[in-house]
């Protein structure tokens, strides 16, 4: 794994990078990659970092690992590329996009438009082995998302965090909800989004919140 990422993350970051833990998620994730087929492409496990430049971040929204099957992830949380089908749980989150605010549903699931509009789409770990959900937690990831949350919650003011389900719920604790807008929900798929998801009107009280704060809204 060559770790490459955006200047303005890599300063803030380079702590992280030289810790213990770093190192052996290093060497487990390069080991991983070289044994089989692992998500996304190495190039782009950081692609969230390349696409929302650390002072760009108005929003946040945290997934859980990366979609498991080919051609879907591309180091975007929820995001797939142009051509691929939609998997359930961004099928929802546009449904819900367009239930708020009439908006039709698009036709590319690639959401790099919202990461440039300063959506940081944050995956709770960031490489997945190829069909198989969760192979890559346990192992370091978590410990460098949770380091992120806690650097964006300390180092910014007032951005909104979009947290869908219980395992990202359980990241509020890392927030200072006296700086920044919380937003909890049910998760997005198919098995909870009739339990809270669908109806709570994360994307408009995102973007009310935004302008609030002197921030252009976000273009779902």
């Amino acid at each position: 794994m060559d770790v490459k990422i955006e200047p303005s993350w890599g300063k803030l970051l380079a702590a992280e990078f030289e810790k213990p833990y770093f190192a052996e998620l290093v060497n487990f994730v390069r080991q991983e990659y070289s044994a089989g087929v692992c998500y996304p492409p190495g190039s782009l496990i950081f692609n969230a970092f390349w696409q929302t430049p650390f002072e760009r971040v108005r929003a946040v929204i945290l997934g859980q690992d990366p979609y498991h099957g080919p051609g879907q992830a591309h180091g975007l949380c929820f995001s797939v590329r142009d051509g691929v089908e939609f998997p359930p749980s961004l099928r929802n989150i546009f449904q819900e996009i367009k239930n708020e605010t009439g908006a039709e549903i698009p036709t590319s699931g690639d959401l790099t438009r919202w990461a440039q509009q300063g959506v940081f789409l944050l995956n709770t770990c960031l490489s997945v082995r190829a069909h198989t959900a969760f192979s890559h937690s346990g192992h370091g990831w978590e410990t460098f998302t949770d380091a992120v949350i806690r650097l964006l919650s300390r180092e910014r003011e007032h951005l909104v965090f979009l947290l869908w389900g219980a395992p990202a719920g359980r990241k509020a604790d890392l927030i200072d909800r006296s700086r920044h807008c919380v937003l909890q929900s049910a998760h997005p798929s198919p098995l909870s989004a009739y339990r809270g998801f669908f109806g709570n009107n994360h994307f408009n009280l995102c973007n009310q919140y935004l302008q609030q704060h002197g921030s252009e809204p976000i273009t779902w």
